[in-house]
């Protein structure tokens, strides 16, 4: 008798939760998988994404590109696979290559710490004495997210001017080393880190030693620095507004992230002793209003693949959608291979 109410009980409970369930994800997840990788960007536009651009870089095969939906939403200008594209955090993989090439020169050390490089910030960021450089890199510092302050999104374009003010004389989140949370204030302090050590901005630094050497000649820091025309527009659900103009750092055609993740996995990128010492992710995504992207090495396959998509929302949802997406598109691939 107690089995079967137990039984009713979570019979229950599963049709209550199912009422909170976005659906989309759902079908998106159990839809007969297409053969082709452009079918499933088609369908994937269908799920209500505004545009898509995918690029594959398998072994043995010339790169493709598959597109769908729009490049400009409002003047129906369809996507463009060399549109330029806000990268948002796949920056830190630029970012995270810079600091190893800068440690194998002796220029910095990673095991130094966040007070050895940045004094001032003593008493304003907790445990700043104990925090070194790879606890940054590896989001292990316990340094508070300046972006999880509700405060820094009232008018982000400008409070990304002084984006480091939204985390001092906050508690840490947890002891240095002794947990995991991400956190764009790392990645803040260590640009800024770079560039005292330096002398100049680090983004030249970035320039000189990655992007020159990978001929990334489509890769750019600031929508300051290209022709908008260029750039794929951005959109929020709900909102009418086209995010193309707000400046959230770099940007690439979906190819240069494509070259730089290959040559970041296959070693490439990197002089002698430095992939030794090289301390973060290998693959990565990026999140920013109107702009989401995924890029993944597959070794077993041995193929890159750079998925980008200009819809964001509040929930997330677009977010689970998309992961869904390439990882479609990936057993595509797996399955001719």
């Amino acid at each position: 008798m107690k089995k079967k109410i137990l039984r009713a009980v979570l019979l229950i409970g599963t049709i209550i939760s199912l009422f909170y369930v976005p659906w989309i994800l759902v079908k998106a997840w159990i839809l007969p998988l297409p053969n082709t990788v452009q079918e499933q960007v088609d369908e994937a536009i269908g799920h209500g994404f505004d545009g898509m651009i995918v690029y594959v870089d398998q072994a043995g095969k010339p790169p493709a590109f598959y597109t769908g939906g729009w490049k400009d939403r409002d003047n129906k200008i369809p996507a463009d696979p060399n549109s330029l594209f806000k990268i948002a955090s796949i920056s830190k993989l630029y970012v995270s290559v810079a600091v190893t090439k800068l440690a194998k020169e002796k220029r910095l050390s990673l095991d130094k710490t966040l007070a050895y490089y940045l004094p001032e910030l003593v008493g304003r960021i907790e445990n700043a004495d104990k925090i070194t450089l790879k606890m940054m890199v590896q989001h292990r510092s316990g340094i508070p997210n300046f972006t999880d302050n509700p405060a820094f999104w009232e008018n982000e374009q400008e409070n990304g001017k002084d984006a480091l003010e939204f985390t001092l004389d906050l508690p840490a989140s947890f002891e240095p080393d002794k947990g995991y949370e991400y956190s764009n204030t790392n990645y803040l302090l260590l640009r800024k880190i770079m560039d005292n050590v330096l002398g100049y901005n680090h983004q030249e630094y970035i320039k000189d030693r990655i992007l020159i050497p990978l001929k990334l000649n489509n890769t750019f820091f600031s929508v300051n620095e290209v022709d908008l025309d260029n750039v794929m527009s951005g959109y929020y659900v709900g909102y009418d507004e086209d995010f193309k103009e707000r400046d959230y750092g770099m940007l690439a055609t979906a190819e240069d992230v494509g070259i730089f993740l290959r040559a970041l996995n296959d070693g490439s990128v990197f002089d002698e002793g430095e992939q030794e010492i090289y301390p973060y992710e290998y693959n990565h995504g990026g999140l920013v209003i109107g702009y989401q992207s995924l890029a993944e090495y597959h070794k077993d396959i041995d193929a890159v693949v750079v998925q980008f998509i200009n819809t964001t929302d509040f929930n997330g949802y677009e977010w689970n959608l998309s992961e869904i997406t390439i990882n479609r598109i990936v057993k595509i691939l797996k399955r001719k291979s």
